[in-house]
């Protein structure tokens, strides 16, 4: 569980490190037991490490999961419906207090992928989407709507005894998206998830969270949660590079961002943490206010870029400082498919690449 602590001199100019984002949820004992792996097995390192994005990337993305012998084989668990992220939420959360919960920490990733088929559009929902992130109102998905809708699959897998990480201090430090046409609302989209690449980070150990879209067994969407569980280690590990700060670039909008876009997106998204629509949910983690979702900001710049993306498109984001609420933020776009969104101060809040 993050640490407790007095809010420091200046909690904005904490790094999205002390933060911890994204419900949790508890698993069935009959998940529990189909999730449990087989035997003794080495990590998934298969798919390439996410890096930062601070400098323009020109490597495509691939998914390599398939390939090479050291692959842990994966057993597929199909679920009869989406989980409800809401109650195990709070669940989850009791469970991490002391006396209340148990140590269930391991090395290994679980050898499983859960799946759940026939999602369908909530059309009220998506508009309510569109609305709070900025989008216009259509019926094509948004890149950053599927994950919304399949996130507590997600957490159905990182809440398995088994996952490495502990779900409370989780944090959300960078994600991609690959959309591979367009899906609009009349479709019906089936989930499939997974964890992969365990690997130290000088604060922990991070991993990748996998999440597959496919219609019609055709896959149309793809998300890459990279999450870090914050650990006493003794050295070692990814470190991001901290040298020198460059110049922020001019903004080409800026955005008041107000209170309400942390309840807002709260309901629409699912993800309800205090440390986004609560004043003392805040301050117990040192903020002296509320702060935007990450995936609320990504969300946001992709409406600011809507008019120029094409069909298919990948997009990757490092999540840098966090947004209090209320501030207001500038959006800028760089050359090669490269935007920012950075404070007045021209501190990064988020890095990202299209292309």
């Amino acid at each position: 569980m993050a640490r407790r602590g007095q809010p420091s001199e200046e909690p904005d100019d904490l790094s999205v490190h002390e933060l911890i984002d994204g419900p949790t949820e508890i698993l069935s004992r009959e998940s529990l037991n189909a999730i449990r792996r087989p035997g003794p097995a080495g990590n998934d390192l298969s798919v390439e490490r996410t890096h930062d994005l601070s400098a323009a990337a020109t490597e495509v993305t691939r998914d390599l999961s398939s390939a090479g012998p050291a692959r842990r084989s994966r057993k597929r668990v199909e679920l009869p419906r989406m989980p409800a992220a809401g109650p195990l939420y709070r669940r989850a959360l009791l469970g991490a207090l002391p006396g209340l919960g148990g140590r269930r920490r391991g090395n290994d990733l679980p050898a499983v992928e859960l799946a759940v088929g026939g999602v369908s559009v909530d059309r009220t929902h998506l508009a309510d989407y569109d609305r709070v992130c900025g989008f216009r109102l259509t019926d094509r998905l948004p890149a950053t709507f599927p994950h919304v809708m399949g996130f507590p699959l997600s957490l159905r897998l990182m809440t398995a005894p088994d996952f490495p990480l502990p779900l409370t201090g989780l944090v959300h430090i960078d994600n991609r998206i690959t959309v591979h046409r367009p899906i609009t609302a009349d479709e019906t989209l089936d989930f499939t998830t997974y964890a992969q690449d365990l690997r130290p980070h000088d604060r922990g150990r991070q991993l990748d969270v996998v999440l597959v879209g496919s219609v019609d067994g055709e896959e149309v969407w793809r998300g890459v949660s990279t999450y870090l569980g914050r650990e006493r280690t003794a050295g070692g590990g990814e470190r991001r590079d901290r040298s020198g700060r460059t110049e922020a670039p001019a903004g080409t909008a800026r955005w008041r961002v107000e209170p309400r876009v942390g309840t807002e997106y709260a309901r629409v998204s699912g993800d309800h943490n205090p440390i986004h629509t609560s004043v003392l949910g805040a301050r117990l983690f040192g903020f002296r206010r509320p702060i935007a979702h990450g995936m609320w900001s990504k969300a946001r710049c992709l409406a600011a870029l809507e008019n120029r993306l094409p069909d298919a498109y990948t997009v990757e984001v490092a999540f840098k400082l966090p947004v209090p609420l209320p501030s207001t933020v500038s959006f800028a776009l760089l050359p090669d498919g490269g935007f920012t969104l950075h404070d007045s101060r021209g501190r990064p809040h988020l890095v990202g690449l299209l292309r």
